[in-house]
């Protein structure tokens, strides 16, 4: 049965939602906390049956930790993490949107705005599924966390607000049964007489990230009379060596399963192919590498994405440094990263530097209840959705959670065209109210379903 949801009450909610601007900054002191404040108080006030029912502790600056208490308490509590802030908009971008990127405009189809999908989104829907349930009475038998961070988007490790949640419930000695957190998407892929489903990933994991400099010092002096290289051009060749030398590809079984499940949904005869695809993993792997988009499923990517050197055009360099991103699949270590810098960009007066950087983490399984259920809900809402199992490129709050919860799952369950979905972080970013109403209900369902 798919629950009820009041459509203009949960697009009126994130319509206000949008309007507070809680932008993080990594100078915490540029960032308007009196946002934040406002922002929790309008929580208070558009959901008043949890700000009776639920008991609210403040983490950090801004952190919210809400619990819904259950009947038995020998069960570990389910989580949904969301976070507060939002990216900036673009200094200069401004008239390029089609509504100031703060009101939070309802045209009726989308609500417009900062947030709308990254992710006061997933915010409110959770809030609103939780609010609908107590006024129909529901009471859970498995207790609930909410966990709001609130700097999430600067994807800093010190003083990271996830971080200070998780470690909390950890010394309050809580273990989580599962964590829903952003990640996933739902992307509708329809070609006639092909295929016509949504496919619906379920991030079961993250890869790491490293940001590694790696420095050339050499003499300098003035640019009339230059050395054969200079300290740059020795930095080239070795960036060069580099990026000759790519991790390996391997291709992972969750994504043999995502195949396995699209292929399910292709009609004959081209679903025969997925079912041969598994067999011939090794010159999959060879042929996702040849696209930037394939490659990053089945290897560690390493992409140089800064460059230093003299500070003016004719000065000789002293130092020239670059900074690689790495984004490790699991099984590749940090040290697995510094030993390869060492071993094709080493040399005479050339120094390697971790900036920062965090294993990859672990995988969540894709047999839990938690798992089964996303799975369940998913498709009692629309028999289209394919639900499946994929890695997440980036980095969500849920990373941090590791110490209280194996069963984390990153998910947003808002089916919304890719065009729609790439307005994250950028102008016009917006959200179909009908995606919004599916997502509460979503959330509606599984609450009860793992609480019931």
């Amino acid at each position: 049965m798919i629950e009820k949801v009041n459509r203009e009450r949960v697009a009126e909610k994130l319509s206000k939602a949008i309007q507070f601007k809680t932008v993080s900054h990594l100078n915490e002191e540029e960032t308007d906390w009196n946002e934040f404040e406002k922002f929790y108080e309008f929580l208070k006030e558009a959901f008043p049956n949890i700000q009776k029912t639920l008991s609210v502790e403040h983490i950090g600056r801004a952190g919210l930790l809400y619990f819904w208490e259950g009947s038995d308490k020998t069960l570990d509590p389910i989580a949904f993490l969301s976070h507060q802030d939002v990216v900036p908009v673009t200094t200069g971008t401004e008239k390029e949107w089609k509504y100031p990127p703060f009101e939070g405009h309802n045209d009726g189809e989308y609500i417009w705005g900062r947030g709308a999908i990254d992710m006061k989104n997933q915010l409110v829907a959770v809030m609103e599924s939780i609010e609908t349930l107590i006024e129909e009475g529901y009471t859970p038998k498995r207790s609930v966390y909410i966990c709001f961070g609130y700097n999430e988007e600067l994807m800093i490790d010190d003083g990271n607000s996830a971080t200070m949640i998780a470690e909390h419930l950890m010394r309050k000695g809580v273990h989580l049964d599962s964590i829903i957190d952003e990640g996933g998407a739902m992307i509708p892929i329809k070609i006639p007489g092909v295929i016509d489903t949504v496919l619906a990933g379920v991030g079961i994991g993250e890869k790491g990230y490293a940001d590694y400099r790696v420095t050339v010092s050499a003499k300098g002096g003035h640019s009339s009379a230059p050395p054969k290289h200079t300290a740059i051009g020795v930095l080239a060749r070795k960036i060069e060596n580099l990026e000759n030398h790519p991790f390996p590809e391997e291709v992972p079984e969750y994504f043999v399963e995502l195949l396995s499940l699209v292929g399910e949904r292709v009609s004959f005869p081209l679903n025969q192919i997925f079912k041969i695809l598994p067999k011939f993993k090794k010159p999959m792997g060879k042929l996702m590498t040849l696209v930037p988009n394939g490659a990053t499923f089945v290897r560690t990517c390493q992409a140089v994405t800064m460059c230093e050197g003299s500070p003016a055009a004719n000065v000789l360099p002293q130092r020239a440094s670059a900074t690689i991103n790495f984004r490790m699949v699991q099984g590749t270590t940090l040290k697995d990263v510094e030993n390869k810098i060492k071993k094709y960009m080493s040399g005479k007066n050339t120094t390697v530097e971790l900036v920062k950087g965090h294993e990859a983490s672990k995988l969540s399984s894709t047999n839990s209840a938690a798992f089964n259920t996303i799975r369940e809900v998913a498709k009692e809402i629309d028999s289209k959705i394919t639900v499946s199992p994929f890695m997440v490129m980036g980095g969500t709050d849920a990373y941090h959670y590791q110490c209280v919860c194996e069963n984390i799952y990153r998910f947003s369950p808002f089916a919304v065209p890719v065009d729609v979905m790439t307005t994250a972080h950028s102008t016009n970013e917006r959200v179909p109210i009908d995606a919004l109403v599916q997502a509460t209900a979503f959330f509606k369902s599984y609450i009860k379903k793992m609480t019931e």
